[in-house]
């Protein structure tokens, strides 16, 4: 019989620190997350070796992902999970596919966008979300004012736009950060949000 393949338990190429010598703050942030999903995403175990790191880390993200904004919440992991999906970073997309699963509680949407969102069942506004966030993250890109008039004809202000970029080149940085360090994925994160199939 076929043994399973197992999953790379490793956090990060650089390592980790031992929980016993992270400062308070950090160490709350692992309890905190015990308590709230059962485990520490690899990404604050990656970025404790410079807490400094993890700190800034996570106020632009909380601010980007949680914050007042006239984007959803699951607007704004589907930018994540198609913009990393784009940048072949297997953590971020799924880490955040499974938080667009479960804030969804759509998982073949979820899928569609992680596998190609071009081809995906997508409103019109989201489709329009998407197209943008992607070529944020293109190489050279600057928007031109037909780029922006588009947003707006698909309902979307000028704000909203500003939100699209900055989620879009955040996670730019976060999955290349993700390549850096060789970052793997908790396994947890493969079964969150997903429907169990009927008997």
């Amino acid at each position: 019989m076929e043994q399973p393949l197992e999953i790379n338990a490793r956090v990060s190429r650089f390592g980790e620190p031992a929980e016993s010598e992270l400062p308070d703050d950090i160490r709350a942030i692992y309890e905190k997350n015990r308590e709230k999903i059962g485990f520490v995403p690899n990404v604050f175990r990656a970025y404790a070796r410079r807490p400094e790191h993890l700190r800034a880390f996570l106020a632009y993200h909380d601010v980007l992902m949680k914050g007042p904004s006239g984007l959803s919440r699951v607007e704004r992991e589907a930018i994540v999970v198609a913009v990393s999906s784009e940048n072949r970073c297997q953590y971020c997309m799924t880490a955040h596919g499974a938080a667009l699963r479960v804030l969804s509680k759509n998982p073949v949407l979820a899928e569609q966008i992680a596998n190609d969102w071009r081809t995906a069942d997508l409103p019109p506004r989201m489709r329009a979300i998407l197209r943008f966030a992607c070529a944020v993250n293109e190489q050279g890109f600057a928007a031109t004012e037909h780029d922006i008039d588009v947003m707006h004809l698909a309902g979307l202000s000028d704000d909203d736009v500003w939100d699209i970029g900055a989620v879009a080149a955040f996670f730019g940085f976060s999955n290349r950060m993700a390549g850096v360090m060789g970052m793997r994925p908790n396994a947890e994160f493969y079964a969150m949000g997903r429907t169990p199939l009927a008997p």
